[in-house]
């Protein structure tokens, strides 16, 4: 069973605000990279590999085991690649590309992008023409990864017959601590590839649309920064030891 620590109330108050609709939609453009970053990999790694429960029934049983085939394509050490368009309910939009590979990651987006060779973390602004540079596993540099939590135990999980996907839906238990209350993901049936995942956190419907998915064959070379490309933009060194 994987969890992972979560205060998902501060996060998403923070980040999206709870005054009001028109109060969020002012403060969309102001979401700082890695908010929207750890809320991506909240919603792809969500359904993290579990082992199937004795007791459920066939059907939670198999929707587990789609669950799990799906989710080491994605995070297992072969590494994974897929493109991404995330919508929240209209007031956040944002797209991009993620690569994963053991502790290496790497994303893309028009104005940010970061590379992480699991060693040093880079980050570049490219309205600020900034590169900034983290240790890779300073808690500082993705701070609001660590607040987030997710219990594979706390869900009843169904499997339907999409036609050429599998549809899985999850439905938080009533006593569930996570405040993920229901999830819902399209797989294809042939590849077993995530198509799109739909997730109601707190009182709001996250969806996130994938697409050209590849699992395996990510060379590490994906990760290396090229610090040449970037280097008459200012630099903010944030290592703990240079």
């Amino acid at each position: 069973m994987m969890t992972r620590d979560c205060e998902l109330f501060q996060h998403f108050s923070s980040v999206l605000g709870t005054n009001s609709a028109k109060k969020t939609c002012r403060r969309k453009n102001r979401l700082q990279p890695m908010r929207r970053l750890m809320l991506l990999m909240l919603l792809l790694g969500c359904c993290a590999s579990t082992s199937v429960i004795a007791d459920e029934t066939p059907n939670a049983q198999q929707a587990r085991r789609i669950f799990n085939h799906t989710y080491d394509m994605v995070f297992g050490p072969q590494g994974s690649t897929l493109q991404y368009n995330v919508n929240i309910i209209g007031v956040m939009k944002v797209k991009g590309r993620i690569w994963y590979k053991g502790k290496k990651k790497r994303y893309e987006e028009s104005r940010y992008l970061s590379w992480s060779d699991g060693v040093k973390y880079s980050r570049v602004d490219m309205k600020k023409k900034t590169v900034t540079l983290f240790d890779a596993n300073n808690p500082e540099r993705e701070k609001y990864e660590s607040k987030f939590t997710f219990n594979p135990l706390d869900f009843d999980y169904y499997v339907e017959d999409g036609g050429t996907d599998f549809i899985v839906t999850l439905n938080a238990h009533k006593k569930a601590k996570c405040n993920i209350k229901h999830a819902k993901a399209i797989i294809d049936k042939r590849t077993r590839a995530p198509k799109s995942l739909k997730i109601k956190l707190l009182w709001f419907w996250t969806s996130i649309n994938i697409s050209h998915f590849k699992s395996g064959d990510i060379s590490d070379d994906t990760f290396t920064f090229p610090a040449s490309k970037y280097k008459d933009f200012t630099w903010i060194d944030n290592r703990l030891k240079k």
